[in-house]
Protein backbone atom coordinates (compact mmCIF):
# COMPACT_ATOMS: atom_id res chain seq x y z
CA UNK A 1 0.00 0.00 0.00
CA UNK A 2 1.07 3.75 -1.04
CA UNK A 3 2.18 5.93 1.65
CA UNK A 4 0.38 9.40 1.34
CA UNK A 5 1.91 12.22 2.40
CA UNK A 6 1.41 14.16 6.12
CA UNK A 7 1.43 17.20 4.21
CA UNK A 8 -2.16 16.71 2.61
CA UNK A 9 -3.00 16.64 -0.94
CA UNK A 10 -1.07 19.94 -2.16
CA UNK A 11 1.79 17.66 -1.44
CA UNK A 12 1.19 14.36 -2.70
CA UNK A 13 4.07 13.36 -5.19
CA UNK A 14 1.89 11.71 -7.64
CA UNK A 15 -0.70 14.93 -7.70
CA UNK A 16 2.67 17.06 -7.94
CA UNK A 17 4.04 15.14 -10.83
CA UNK A 18 0.99 15.10 -12.65
CA UNK A 19 0.56 18.67 -12.56
CA UNK A 20 4.13 19.17 -13.89
CA UNK A 21 3.63 16.54 -16.50
CA UNK A 22 0.27 18.65 -17.81
CA UNK A 23 2.34 21.25 -19.33
CA UNK A 24 4.33 19.35 -21.30
CA UNK A 25 6.68 16.23 -21.33
CA UNK A 26 9.90 16.11 -18.94
CA UNK A 27 12.96 14.10 -17.95
CA UNK A 28 12.81 13.43 -13.43
CA UNK A 29 15.30 16.67 -12.92
CA UNK A 30 13.01 18.97 -14.72
CA UNK A 31 9.83 17.32 -13.06
CA UNK A 32 11.77 18.15 -9.71
CA UNK A 33 12.49 21.41 -10.39
CA UNK A 34 9.45 22.11 -11.74
CA UNK A 35 7.63 20.75 -8.69
CA UNK A 36 9.76 22.68 -6.30
CA UNK A 37 9.16 26.10 -8.42
CA UNK A 38 5.41 26.06 -8.38
CA UNK A 39 4.53 24.16 -4.83
CA UNK A 40 7.99 24.95 -2.68
CA UNK A 41 8.23 20.67 -2.28
CA UNK A 42 11.53 19.14 -3.28
CA UNK A 43 11.21 15.29 -3.81
CA UNK A 44 13.93 13.13 -3.47
CA UNK A 45 14.88 10.70 -6.33
CA UNK A 46 13.51 8.21 -4.23
CA UNK A 47 10.03 9.25 -3.97
CA UNK A 48 10.34 10.56 -7.12
CA UNK A 49 10.72 7.39 -9.63
CA UNK A 50 8.57 4.94 -6.98
CA UNK A 51 5.52 8.45 -8.28
CA UNK A 52 6.16 7.45 -11.21
CA UNK A 53 6.31 3.75 -11.22
CA UNK A 54 3.09 4.05 -9.59
CA UNK A 55 1.53 6.70 -12.08
CA UNK A 56 3.39 4.92 -15.10
CA UNK A 57 1.19 1.74 -13.75
CA UNK A 58 -1.94 3.42 -13.29
CA UNK A 59 -1.82 3.77 -17.09
CA UNK A 60 -1.94 8.32 -15.83
CA UNK A 61 1.62 8.60 -17.37
CA UNK A 62 3.83 7.03 -19.97
CA UNK A 63 7.39 7.15 -21.05
CA UNK A 64 8.80 8.45 -23.66
CA UNK A 65 12.29 7.59 -25.57
CA UNK A 66 15.16 8.89 -24.32
CA UNK A 67 16.63 12.05 -25.50
CA UNK A 68 20.57 12.73 -24.50
CA UNK A 69 20.39 9.74 -21.64
CA UNK A 70 17.32 11.21 -20.13
CA UNK A 71 13.78 9.50 -19.95
CA UNK A 72 10.95 12.13 -20.26
CA UNK A 73 7.50 11.29 -19.18
CA UNK A 74 4.14 12.29 -20.89
CA UNK A 75 0.76 12.39 -18.92
CA UNK A 76 -2.17 10.98 -20.54
CA UNK A 77 -5.52 11.39 -21.22
CA UNK A 78 -6.34 9.49 -18.26
CA UNK A 79 -4.21 10.69 -16.22
CA UNK A 80 -5.47 14.39 -17.30
CA UNK A 81 -8.96 13.09 -16.28
CA UNK A 82 -7.82 12.24 -13.12
CA UNK A 83 -5.56 15.27 -12.69
CA UNK A 84 -8.66 17.32 -13.32
CA UNK A 85 -11.24 15.77 -10.66
CA UNK A 86 -8.16 15.85 -8.03
CA UNK A 87 -8.25 19.08 -8.58
CA UNK A 88 -11.79 20.43 -8.76
CA UNK A 89 -12.13 18.24 -5.36
CA UNK A 90 -9.38 20.30 -4.25
CA UNK A 91 -10.90 23.43 -5.21
CA UNK A 92 -14.18 22.72 -3.56
CA UNK A 93 -12.98 22.01 0.02
CA UNK A 94 -10.44 24.90 -0.29
CA UNK A 95 -13.28 27.66 -1.03
CA UNK A 96 -15.48 25.77 1.56
CA UNK A 97 -12.50 26.23 4.10
CA UNK A 98 -11.96 29.86 3.02
CA UNK A 99 -15.09 30.59 3.67
CA UNK A 100 -16.26 28.90 6.63
CA UNK A 101 -12.58 30.98 8.16
CA UNK A 102 -14.62 33.71 7.79
CA UNK A 103 -16.79 32.71 10.60
CA UNK A 104 -13.79 31.44 12.79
Amino acid sequence: MARKSKLGPSSDPELLILTSLADGPKHGYAMVQDIEQFSGARLGAGTLYTAITRLAEKGWIRPEPVQDRQRPYRITKAGLTYLSEQLTKMRTVVQTGLRRLKFA
